[in-house]
């Protein structure tokens, strides 16, 4: 999955927290399974393990929300206890992460990895702090994607990390906002609207803008789309050699342009996705926006976020090009305490029966090629979304991927274009030249290749 980040004032956000910062947010744990941990060989007591999972946004493990997987593998295995610690910002969560990869301490056991980091993660510097997996019991990489593979494999030919799931994209919409708005709500109608093109998609919001239901926005963030729309094309951030190219990068230039239109045309509900304080996630539930760019894993927010009152008001259209907007791994760190057990939970997490039944209940679709075709994807058509065939939708999407190039600061770069340029035009009226300016400015003063 993908989760994008920030804090205030975002302008003087470090690319790496200091320890001091990360201890006041909360961020840094002791005795996480990581070295220097005062848990005893046996966990918690009794011959128990206790196996701890860090992880950000919505994974859909967790046995509240999620498929339950922690519980079904604590009864397979009575040994083996599981905690799970989730961080909202994907971006704070990966810069303590960096701290504590750094110091050998303070680890969980597992550790999430986002797609827009897993290039700085296989780089030398950091690939040798993680088990290699590609050699662990219960591993077989071939089930998965090939180009996922790839994407977690270091220089040395090792396997740092399995993945999760990826992001193939469509576009959730409101039926019943369309509707007020005189747009159609047919899934097939409405993807031919803007079937092609962004700038259709944005010719669309102008319609919806003319008759909008009071106090509703066509669509959530100008940040959000440009992310959706990058994610749709060939050339992003980083060249083949993995070198940062985002300056003349035609991607990240028509996604910045499109965004611009977004939010200079009053297009959007002006929100930061994953928010601190909430907003975004409370806009679901009211009712502010009637499009947001959906990743398969985006159907899981929906269904947390937008509450009861809202089943069966969201649909699910193709979007303009086909894209990939995340997808993420799970890794296991050498300091931690039960690295084999953890590589075992691992492996059985990231199995295409488990990946299968993630989807079906968050929406997070299968990185595994047996996943994928499986009975449970295909045919998945979830409570929130009555009627609409979500396995078929995401699958066939998925195989229009064509995965770009990603390189060890393509989410940073991501995190300065979105929080400290697009949203400063969205939300403080800042020119985008200036803007530009701003996110370049950034660029050259914390990253250094």
């Amino acid at each position: 999955m993908r989760i994008t980040s920030g804090d205030v004032p975002r302008r003087r956000r470090a690319v790496t927290l200091t320890t001091a910062g990360l201890l006041s947010l909360g961020l840094l744990v002791t005795g996480c399974g990581g070295s220097g941990g005062d848990e005893g060989d046996d966990g918690s007591g009794g011959g128990t393990i206790t196996l701890r999972v860090g992880t950000f946004g919505s994974f859909g493990f967790d046995n509240k929300t999620g498929a339950k997987l922690y519980a079904e593998y604590e009864k397979l295995n009575p040994g083996i206890k599981i905690e799970e610690t989730n961080v909202a910002d994907g971006q704070k969560y990966w810069d303590a992460l960096k701290l504590r990869l750094s110091q050998g301490s303070g680890l969980a056991d597992i550790q999430a990895i986002e797609v827009g980091y897993i290039a700085e993660a296989t780089g030398e510097a950091m690939s040798g702090k993680f088990v290699d997996l590609g050699k662990a019991e219960g591993v077989d990489t071939s089930k998965f994607l090939d180009w996922k593979v790839k994407q977690a494999t270091a220089p040395n030919g090792s396997t740092i990390a399995l993945g999760t799931d990826i992001g193939p994209m469509g576009i959730c919409y409101r039926k019943d906002l369309f509707e007020k708005a005189g747009l159609p709500t047919d899934r097939e109608e409405v993807g031919k609207l803007w079937a092609g093109d962004w700038a259709k998609f944005l010719e669309q919001g102008e319609k919806y803008k003319a008759k909008a239901p009071a106090g509703t926005a066509f669509h959530d963030s100008a940040s959000g789309l440009f992310n959706a729309v990058v994610s749709s094309q060939p050339d992003q951030y980083s060249g083949e050699d993995g070198r940062l190219r985002w300056e003349s990068s035609l991607g990240v230039m028509k996604a910045w342009d499109t965004a611009v239109k977004a939010a200079e045309g009053g297009l959007t509900a002006k929100l930061r996705q994953f928010d601190e304080k909430g907003t975004w996630n409370a806009a679901f539930k009211n009712s502010k926006f009637a499009t947001v760019a959906c990743p398969s894993w985006m159907t899981g927010i929906i269904k947390d976020q937008a509450g009861p009152a809202n089943k069966g008001k969201w649909d699910i259209a193709q979007a303009p090009v086909p894209a990939n907007w995340g997808g993420s791994f799970l890794a296991v760190p050498k300091a931690g305490k039960h690295t084999a057990e953890a590589a075992k939970l691992a492996a059985w997490l990231t199995a295409p029966e488990q990946q299968a039944k993630v989807f079906a209940v968050n929406g997070n679709i299968p990185s595994t090629t047996d996943g994928l075709k499986s009975e449970t994807v295909q045919n998945a058509q979830p409570e929130y979304f009555p009627g609409v065939p979500v396995g078929k939708i995401y699958s066939e999407a998925a195989q229009q991927i064509k995965p770009a190039p990603i390189g060890r600061w393509d989410g940073q770069v991501k995190t300065f274009l979105t929080d400290n340029g697009i949203l400063d035009i969205e939300t403080r009226g800042t020119s985008p030249e200036k803007a530009w300016n701003n996110v370049k400015k950034l660029v050259d003063d914390k990253i250094d290749q």
